[in-house]
């Protein structure tokens, strides 16, 4: 019978026990472990990255999130007192009062123009009221000074209104 040489600082094991030896790492199995610590090493720390990066670019969601809904709910203000303005302008009393700053003056019963061209009811002229003076939007701006004197002369009848 021959015998295995023994290993150095185990005991010469028998049966069971020496087959169960066979399973125990020896001296090289332990170089073998480094490489594995080191993957798990940095696929810990790449993960402890990943989730910082992660982090990050959720919070810097959640500030942007929170300007938008800052910024949204001051243009819905905004947008809000525009509407209050609209309506208070749209008035009848509003409109009546500013017509009136205009020289405008409640009209009198109009007359129609049928699809045949036949003038349908009679027109009545405005009562008690001057004749009001229009201007062209553009020239309100500058409607604080006088009309020219030749402006103020009477037109013939047959004089065409530009632009009509």
């Amino acid at each position: 019978m021959s015998r295995k040489p023994e290993l150095k600082g185990r005991p010469e094991l028998r049966g069971r026990a020496a087959r169960l030896a066979h399973l125990l790492p020896t001296g090289r199995a332990q170089a073998a472990r480094t490489p594995f610590v080191l993957l798990v090493v940095l696929l810990l720390g790449g993960g402890l990255i990943g989730l910082l990066v992660l982090n990050s670019a959720l919070s810097e969601g959640a500030f942007r999130l929170d300007d938008l809904q800052r910024e949204t709910k001051e243009l819905t203000d905004e947008e809000q007192a525009l509407q209050r303005d609209i309506d208070a302008y749209s008035a009848p009393d509003a409109l009546q009062r500013r017509a009136r700053e205009l020289g405008m003056v409640p009209g009198g019963d109009p007359a129609f123009l049928g699809p045949d061209g036949k003038v349908k009811g009679v027109p009545s002229e405005v009562s008690g009221a001057r004749a009001p003076l229009v201007l062209a939007p553009e020239a309100l701006a500058t409607a604080t000074a006088p009309p020219p004197a030749s402006a103020s002369a009477p037109r013939s009848p047959h004089t065409t209104t530009p632009g009509r």
